[in-house]
């Protein structure tokens, strides 16, 4: 992959914060320019020392230092004051300079929704760092009215009611995040007005609250745009040069596909797992193949299991390990046949994945050393699943060829998607 800008090797660059295993933006940077992009993680009585000795050229600062750095800086752009808190310093003759490029993130993260909250009544979920940027940009967008809903203030979880009138829903609170997968901060019940809902989670993608929008059909995006464009904002401050006109859209893209699981659902037989080996070889993924997970789990084949335990065991070991294998980022995942038989299951798929249903004809499906196929029949087992395997899919694609020509139309049917 050649980065977008060249020629800026010598700028030393990186992250501020506490914590920083699970941090996107280094992959984000590499795709914006070829400056190395450091993890510096300090703790809260090294980052004085850090501001003063250590000599970055420009740097991004995330939790808990978006507020700390604010002494040390000669200078602070309009949107940070007005936020009253920093994401992006530059070092310059003058002295570091702080800027909130979540400022412009935000706005990105609604113009890439569709989502326009002018004369708008948003309910911004939480009161941290991140709410104070979003009602500022909501502020400056001329949004009728944004209330602040928190756990004990004067309008919490408990009087929602209230508010029966909104239009618009921005999560700013962590509820939902990995790896909590699974949890929302509300119910959408009771808002028969609203037309989009934001979360600033991006993993998992599609957080609980974001799955509820979409089954009502309500417009909704998670945080990962807003997470590039401010990178992208970011980069343009230290490197004093505008990214070409299209970046946005292929560093989003870039950086979703690459979060973004490749899911194999179909009948016993139909060649999910020889299928998604040569997607994870073509991809240079993970293979995660979760009837050999659960036999991992079990210490022992899924043939005896289902035979020692029967098939209501074999299913809840089987949502376990569905639930690991969706909160993880980037694989390529092949299901069990059964998986569709279980509605809890397609939330934990489809919250970092999409899924696509490998349909073979039955009489081409192997039986052989699949018990449930056999006791069931194939034919009489395929009929009662067809409805759930296109329930739970994205997309279908026809399974009765080689296995090589269906791993090929997969792989084109999920570029076309992410």
């Amino acid at each position: 992959m050649t980065p977008l800008l060249t020629g800026y090797a010598a700028l030393r660059t990186g992250l501020l914060g506490r914590s920083l295993a699970h941090s996107l933006s280094p992959q984000i940077h590499a795709y914006l320019a070829d400056y190395p992009y450091d993890l510096i993680e300090r703790e809260p009585e090294d980052v004085e020392n850090f501001l003063i000795r250590e000599s970055y050229d420009a740097f991004n600062v995330t939790i808990p230092y978006k507020k700390t750095v604010l002494p040390y800086l000669a200078e602070v752009s309009e949107e940070a004051r007005a936020i009253g808190a920093v994401n992006t310093v530059v070092r310059t003759a003058r002295g570091l300079l702080g800027y909130n490029t979540d400022y412009y993130g935000f706005s990105c993260m609604l113009n890439r929704a569709g989502i326009d909250p002018y004369g708008a009544k948003v309910l911004v979920l939480g009161t941290g760092g991140a709410s104070l940027t979003v009602h500022a940009v909501l502020k400056d967008m001329r949004a009728g009215e944004a209330v602040e809903i928190s756990r004990t203030g004067k309008n919490n979880y408990t009087n929602l009611t209230r508010h029966a009138d909104a239009d618009l829903i921005v999560n700013t609170t962590p509820v939902g995040m990995y790896p909590d997968c699974g949890h929302a901060p509300l119910t959408l019940d009771g808002f028969p007005r609203l037309r989009g809902v934001l979360d600033l989670i991006y993993n998992p993608r599609r957080t609980a609250l974001l799955m509820d929008a979409a089954a009502r059909g309500i417009r909704c995006a998670d945080g990962l745009s807003m997470l590039t464009a401010q990178a992208i904002r970011a980069c343009e401050l230290f490197t004093a040069v505008r990214m070409p006109d299209g970046a946005d859209d292929i560093v989003y893209r870039g950086i979703s596909r690459g979060m973004t699981n490749l899911v194999l659902i179909g009948m016993p037989g139909c060649g999910k797992s020889t299928v998604g080996r040569l997607l994870a070889d073509t991809l240079g993924r993970e293979l995660l193949d979760t009837d050999v997970l659960i036999e991992q789990a079990a210490g022992t084949p899924t043939r005896v299991l289902l035979e020692r335990d029967g098939e209501a065991c074999f299913r809840e070991l089987e949502h376990a390990v569905l639930c690991d294998a969706g909160a993880r980022l980037g694989n390529v995942i092949a299901t069990g046949g059964g998986v569709v038989t279980r509605r809890e299951n397609l939330a934990p798929l489809k919250q970092n994945g999409v899924v696509i249903f490998l349909d073979r004809a039955p009489d081409r499906l192997q039986t052989e050393g699949r018990p449930l196929t056999i006791r069931h029949g194939v034919d009489a087992l395929y009929r009662q699943r067809l409805p759930f395997y296109r329930m739970f899919a994205d997309a279908t694609v026809d399974a009765n060829g080689s296995p090589e020509e269906t791993a090929a139309n997969v792989l084109r049917i999920w570029e076309n998607m992410t």
